[in-house]
């Protein structure tokens, strides 16, 4: 697997800007031992003018790694009414990963009327060789298991897949286990880790469509728990899973030397997790 570093971990709250600027985040994903990084809007997206995206670019492949995913509008990532909009306009979120070297865009499917039009940005996106994913996430089609997979397969498309994420799995009361990787394994394009601890007295909540409204703690990757990792990432070795795996935690990082201790500390706890070991 391939170890891929989110801008969200230097995101801001609003989800709309960067506390770090994103060359020092790439260059901190080069030191600390990264091989890709994962793009959103708060810092390059359908609001960004060419020229910008093509120096990112320029900036990632001089590193020697490249990007991920792109999620190109603030509303996918928002979750919010407006996520699925870019659905009906698709192109110029094809425009963006076209514009920085990557072919998988992060989408948003709150409702069932927006599956025809999932179907049909497939199809768009395929003509231009790119690929689609909806992430594991409360409050949108994607909750739960069996429901994921009805909606897959009445989208239909070949390059229309899932962005596997545990910890909102967990939110909504979902086995994230070999079970259910084994039942997502034909769509899996992504990985997304962060840790969450359900807890009725926590201090961050999520609504969600299948349980109302969830309690949780969030807790750095490597404190036990919350998400079962060694698990994770066995169940991922055992379904031959070797993609990108990424760091996707919200940490609000304000300073460069937070994110590069932060990004060490994921890339040395996940590193020996994910590793495949060569026989």
């Amino acid at each position: 697997m391939k170890l891929s570093l989110s801008v969200r971990i230097v995101e801001a709250p609003c989800k709309t800007k960067l506390f770090v600027p994103f060359e020092e985040l790439v260059r901190i994903a080069k030191e600390t031992g990264y091989q890709a990084v994962c793009l959103r809007a708060s810092a390059g997206g359908v609001d960004t003018p060419r020229s910008r995206l093509i120096e990112m670019r320029r900036c990632v492949e001089d590193a020697g790694l490249f990007v991920s995913m792109v999620t190109a509008d603030f509303n996918v990532p928002l979750n919010n009414d407006h996520g699925p909009d870019s659905l009906r306009n698709i192109e110029p979120s094809l425009d963006v990963a076209e514009a920085v070297g990557c072919t998988l865009v992060r989408v948003c499917l709150k409702d069932r009327k927006d599956i025809p039009f999932a179907r049909q940005a497939a199809v768009q996106a395929a003509r231009r060789g790119m690929r689609l994913a909806h992430q594991c996430h409360t409050t949108s089609l994607f909750e739960e298991v069996e429901p994921m997979l009805k909606v897959i397969a009445e989208i239909d498309q070949p390059n229309f897949g899932l962005i596997y994420e545990p910890a909102n799995l967990l939110l909504n009361g979902q086995s994230y286990g070999l079970e259910t990787l084994r039942a997502l394994r034909p769509y899996l394009v992504n990985v997304y880790v962060q840790n969450h601890r359900l807890n009725v007295a926590g201090t961050d909540e999520l609504p969600t469509f299948c349980r109302g409204n969830v309690r949780f703690d969030h807790l750095d990757p490597w404190t036990p728990g919350g998400v079962d990792f060694e698990a994770v990432a066995s169940a991922l070795k055992q379904i031959g899973y070797d993609g990108t795996f990424t760091i996707h935690q919200a940490q609000g990082t304000q300073s460069a030397d937070a994110a590069r201790a932060f990004a060490r500390g994921c890339a040395d706890y996940f590193g020996p997790l994910i590793r495949h070991e060569s026989t």
